[in-house]
């Protein structure tokens, strides 16, 4: 045992912006390193796991270093490279480490402080030996009584705040031990088996128990005949089965069981098995064609992978004049996915680790499916819907990746943008697919980071090679590749020959001075959809917004409801007949009248998701109409059932906001509705045009797949717009250089790079004072760069208000320095008269 003292700087899973001190006891020295977890008080008696970061043997000056309390871990469960990422991400995206360590480790992995004691056995021994105080005393006597004390039972015992010193006082003295002290979250999953026992596992034993069982126990011999049925199913000598299994298939065979063991024709036993489904490798790489060979060598030849996968002397490491980072634009349905499945085995046949990211978690469903019938159980997922101990699980087998062990760990992980925090240790490949998608951004809480630009950070740690995949890239990216700073490759053709959908334009203006449309739907789009049902098609139709009717409104003095903590209206919601806010979640009954003129004469106004599910039924009562939005997808396996539903053919009509327009194949579809292109093309935003793009592009690509011609409608008041005409023409280069003209004479990325501030308070003048204080201190370093303060478009959210300034900083400016600049200004701040008011930075904002 080392007797040097010994110090560790600890990350606290807090928003505190600095790395905290503690010392290491001398029978701990050997127990710590980097990346374990240790238990620590920090506050008044409040115990966290910490994460260590760093060991050294120089105490802290401004305080006394407190001992650790434990060491959690017999290894460490961050390794040094993400300990760089999280660096990285503090750094860049302007905030704490304690909270990038929050959003990084697994709820399971950050224990909770459930300090309970017990009396130790021998705790009366201990008596007659130790002096004791009152307070000490008193907390016995309660042990007595109870059996069991929590902190905040103690604290009020003996009427003391800081009870942690009394409580380490009476554990030294061996009378109380701790209980759980962090009770530890993740909990491996047990299951029971059978199989048959090897005295029973002969052909004339087992003739005489049939014999035996038929006459006597017939309920048995269900038992048995169905643990053969079920054990087909496995290969291997005397083959076990899930207890639950069996009794799902036969009605009481719990008692069953047990007699048959007692009987020693079964054998039962527990053991801990994983939480993740298992998967058969097909191992099947279909063949690619011309168009996508070419496209995988560019891609190969630009990474700087030059040998064929299974050349001895092939290699990972790419020649100096390669690129790290490479942009593929390949327009919906052009086989991009097969590129990623040869580039992906290929990562793996040389040992290296494979990160696939997907914007949302509905797209992972089609694509794990798609990916584990090449790559069987090395295929992990990893996303939010997951539970604790299930991320926990892919944690630790991520953790344990070793090239020359093939069945301990994943290799290919896929998930949204949490995966990028696994415990890589080398990886060779990451892919971003749909990489221009806002759902790559977090936006609360802090890291506000863009997993986008975190993986291709991740990627440089790890000495990998990025992959950007979109049909309609961001213009930042694409200006990225353009600039010769990414590669790129390019997919022009559909596979296997199939057409572009057909776009039309269904102009509602004119629609509705004709008095043709027949509630929200145009003629067009009511006869196309008439006709794909006759034709036993399925229809996607395409409504950014969830809910009933955006707003309920007075007839008489267009009086609207609105939200009581939030300045926006109320959405109305059908189903559960209340009017909600989509930004805080209040809830209150539609109003029978008019609150300011008392008429009862209440219309709605606008049209969501839910109520165009509604109204289709009435035109297409015999049709199969379901909906995917928010609020129907909201438990872990929704998203899967209502995509499986509509692949097999159960739903033909298939209604959702802007989750049914992310890179879902499916081969019946042949008709692509686009209700309301003005909603967003009007978005007051720089970005609404490429967005309005991107979203009409990606949803007409759902139409028309396998040897179809698909058509796609799109309702506009305005239809000969820019924009609308360039996706009709998919003609992604027009919209960019008309787009990048626009952000260079007004200041925007990509030639500027952005930093967002918001004041936050409860009282409105405090915000706009202490926003034009911070924003004038801001003008006199950054002058015309400052843009604001400014109230957002909902400016009070939950009952508080918020302003927003704007920093622009130029491509070839020091955005280090900036950002240097921007946090001494705020030290002062927080030490101005405005400390009270909450500031949060968001680095590129989206």
């Amino acid at each position: 045992m080392s007797r040097i003292t010994l110090f560790v700087d600890v990350i606290l899973p807090l928003g505190v912006p600095n790395l905290y001190t503690y010392r290491v006891p001398f029978d701990r020295n050997d127990a710590v390193a980097v990346g374990k977890r240790v238990v620590v008080q920090f506050g008044k008696g409040k115990l966290y796991s910490a994460l260590i970061r760093n060991i050294h043997e120089i105490p802290p000056k401004q305080y006394a270093a407190k001992y650790i309390d434990a060491v959690l871990d017999e290894q460490p469960i961050v390794n040094a490279k993400q300990m760089e990422l999280w660096d990285w991400m503090s750094q860049y995206y302007m905030c704490n480490i304690g909270d990038v360590m929050v959003a990084a480790l697994p709820g399971g992995l950050r224990l909770a402080s459930e300090t309970r004691i017990i009396l130790n056995a021998d705790y009366k021994d201990q008596l007659e030996t130790k002096e004791l105080s009152e307070k000490e005393y008193a907390i016995i006597e309660a042990l007595e009584v109870r059996n069991v004390l929590s902190l905040d039972d103690v604290s009020q015992i003996i009427d003391q705040k800081t009870v942690y010193p009394v409580i380490k006082v009476l554990i030294e003295k061996g009378i109380v031990l701790i209980q759980e002290e962090l009770k530890e979250k993740f909990k491996p999953k047990i299951e029971s088996f059978v199989r048959i026992t090897e005295e029973a596992d002969h052909e004339e034993k087992m003739k005489a128990i049939f014999d035996s069982l038929e006459k006597k126990a017939p309920k048995q011999l269900d038992v048995l005949m169905s643990y053969i049925t079920l054990s087909k199913r496995y290969s291997g000598d005397r083959k076990e089965v899930k207890k639950s299994e069996i009794m799902k298939a036969v009605e009481g065979a719990e008692a069953a069981i047990r007699s048959m063991v007692k009987k020693n024709i079964f054998e039962m036993y527990e053991r801990e098995v994983g939480r993740l489904s298992l998967f058969e490798n097909e191992n099947k790489v279909s063949q690619l064609n011309e168009n996508q060979q070419e496209v995988l060598d560019s891609i190969r030849s630009q990474f700087g992978w030059t040998k064929e996968v299974g050349d001895a002397s092939s290699s990972l490491q790419p020649p100096a004049s390669s690129k790290d980072v490479v942009l593929l634009h390949g327009v919906t349905s052009s086989g991009k996915t097969e590129i990623y499945v040869k580039l992906i085995e290929e990562a793996i046949s040389k040992g290296k680790q494979v990160l696939y990211l997907l914007p949302e978690i509905a797209l992972t469903t089609q694509i794990i499916n798609r990916l584990r019938k090449y790559f069987g159980d090395a295929v992990g997922v990893y996303h939010s819907k997951f539970n604790e101990n299930e991320r926990v699980e892919v944690w630790n087998k991520v953790l344990k990746h070793n090239s020359k062990d093939n069945d301990s760990e994943f290799k290919l992980i896929i998930g949204a943008r949490s995966a990028l925090f696994l415990p890589f240790s080398d990886l060779g490949l990451v892919i971003v697919d749909e990489e221009h998608d806002t759902s790559f951004k977090q936006y609360d809480p802090a890291p506000r980071y863009n997993a986008r630009d975190a993986a291709i950070y991740l990627s440089h740690i790890h000495k990998a090679r990025t992959l950007l995949g979109s049909a309609t890239p961001s213009i930042e990216s694409y200006f990225n590749a353009q600039d010769g700073k990414y590669g790129f490759a390019e997919m022009t053709k559909r596979f296997g020959g199939v057409q572009m959908p057909e776009i039309l334009v269904a102009d509602v203006k004119e629609a509705m001075k004709r008095k043709e449309m027949k509630s929200h739907f145009s003629p067009l789009l009511l006869d196309t959809v008439t006709l794909a049902l006759d034709k036993k098609e399925q229809v996607i139709l395409f409504q950014n917004r969830r809910g009933f009717a955006p707003q309920l409104e007075c007839n008489m003095c267009a009086w609207v409801p609105q939200c009581v903590n939030c300045d926006v209206s109320l959405t109305y919601h059908k189903a559960s007949n209340q009017l909600r806010c989509h930004y805080c979640g209040y809830a209150a009954k539609p109003p029978s009248q008019c609150s300011a003129c008392g008429d009862t004469n209440m219309k709605m106004k606008g049209f969501g998701t839910e109520k165009i599910e509604e109204e289709l039924s009435i035109f297409y009562p015999k049709a199969r109409i379901a909906r995917m939005d928010l609020d129907t997808t909201r438990s872990k396996f929704a998203h899967q059932h209502i995509i499986q539903d509509f692949e097999d053919g159960k739903i033909d009509i298939l209604v959702g906001t802007q989750m049914v327009t992310k890179g879902l194949d499916f081969d019946n579809v042949s008709m692509v509705g686009i209700l309301n292109s003005d909603s967003m093309l009007n978005f007051p935003d720089f970005r609404s045009f490429e967005r309005s793009f991107q979203l009409m592009s990606q949803v007409s690509g759902r139409a028309g797949r396998k040897n179809k011609r698909g058509k796609v409608i799109i309702q506009s008041q305005n239809p000969d717009h820019s924009i609308i005409r360039e996706v009709i023409a998919n003609d992604y280069l027009s919209m960019y250089t008309n787009q990048l003209l626009d952000r260079k004479n007004f200041n925007y990325p990509p030639y500027y790079r952005l930093v967002e501030l918001t004041l936050i308070h409860k009282d409105q003048n405090m915000v706009n004072a202490s926003a034009k204080y911070l924003a004038d201190e801001l003008k006199t370093h950054f002058g015309k760069r400052i843009l604001g303060p400014e109230f957002p478009l909902v400016a009070r959210v939950r009952n508080l208000y918020h302003k927003n300034i704007i920093l622009k900083v130029e491509r070839d400016a020091s955005i280090v320095q900036a950002k240097k600049i921007v946090s001494e200004l705020l030290i002062n701040f927080k030490n101005s008269d405005y400390k009270s008011v909450r500031v949060q930075i968001d680095v590129d904002p989206m």
